[in-house]
């Protein structure tokens, strides 16, 4: 019997940014533009949904202003919770990516896994932060303490990765190892130097590890920050690494794709790499 799933991912762009509203207006008004999509995701019998990278602000990261501590918030917290509200309301695995406050001065680029009735499962802290012009994330985030969880939900095996993370294959390997069937990404990017590998490595990391994968990217620009322009194109690939339902360049939408989780043993059983990868031999790669 078939596994047919039916995910969706939403990329938007901001309606408040900073100097237009208090940080608290900002994030409420990120959120409530969110609501509509996830309302249209359910109507649409959505059943795993993912929302792009730290939804509820705007990618602040261009700054090194510590303001912006003050949207990190606990998980499970207020927007974990109100979104366990409407995966309860539609039956519908929500992946939600938010900053994150374990405590003071500890803070994660972090995504919780909400169950379709509500539950929360558990979260992805992003293990890769970079430190570069543009993305200076290092001022914001602790780097990831919880490995490469999978999360067992009502319809599929999910995994996680973040952004920057999909530059890094051995991460997106050991999700593999352990199960992951899809493995979400939800990403900020603007044109520019990486923009090429944005349909080269995640399709590269789906046929390596045969899952599937769905990557997501806001769209629009963001002052005052002007880092460059988010190009969106959010997509979903196969275990053959076959990008097959894509978003456009430059608009608010909500992509939604069916596919069978079948393809997966089929592929696997054609390409045997988790049959002749040689492990004793890949010792240089954790040498440090």
């Amino acid at each position: 019997m078939s596994r047919k799933i039916k995910s969706g991912l939403i990329q938007l762009s901001l309606p408040m940014t900073d100097g237009e509203g208090s940080i608290e207006e900002i994030v409420k008004a990120m959120t409530d533009k969110h609501l509509p999509y996830i309302e249209e995701a359910g109507k649409q019998g959505v059943q795993i949904l993912c929302l792009q990278e730290i939804f509820t602000t705007p990618y602040f990261c261009p700054s090194q202003d510590a303001k912006w501590y003050a949207t990190a918030e606990a998980i499970p917290g207020p927007t974990t919770n109100l979104m366990a509200e409407y995966a309860k309301k539609y039956n519908m695995v929500i992946i939600v990516p938010i900053f994150e406050r374990e405590s003071a001065g500890v803070l994660y680029n972090t995504a919780a896994v909400i169950d379709a009735d509500g539950t929360y499962l558990g979260k992805y802290r992003k293990n890769h932060i970079p430190q570069i012009s543009g993305f200076w994330e290092k001022f914001f985030f602790k780097p990831g303490n919880l490995g490469y969880p999978v999360f067992q939900t009502k319809y599929a095996k999910v995994g996680v990765y973040i952004c920057y993370d999909r530059h890094f294959p051995d991460g997106a390997r050991i999700l593999g190892l352990n199960g992951a069937e899809i493995v979400y990404n939800p990403s900020a990017t603007v044109a520019g130097l990486s923009q090429y590998l944005w349909e080269l490595e995640q399709p590269a990391h789906a046929a390596a590890n045969g899952y599937f994968m769905g990557c997501i990217n806001r769209v629009g620009t963001e002052a005052p920050w002007n880092l460059g322009r988010f190009y969106g194109s959010s997509y979903f690939v196969d275990p053959r690494g076959q990008i097959f339902s894509q978003a456009s360049d430059d608009k608010d939408e909500l992509l939604v794709a069916e596919f069978d989780l079948d393809l997966i043993d089929e592929v696997r059983s054609t390409w045997q790499f988790y049959r002749d990868r040689r492990p004793e031999t890949y010792g240089k790669i954790v040498e440090l």
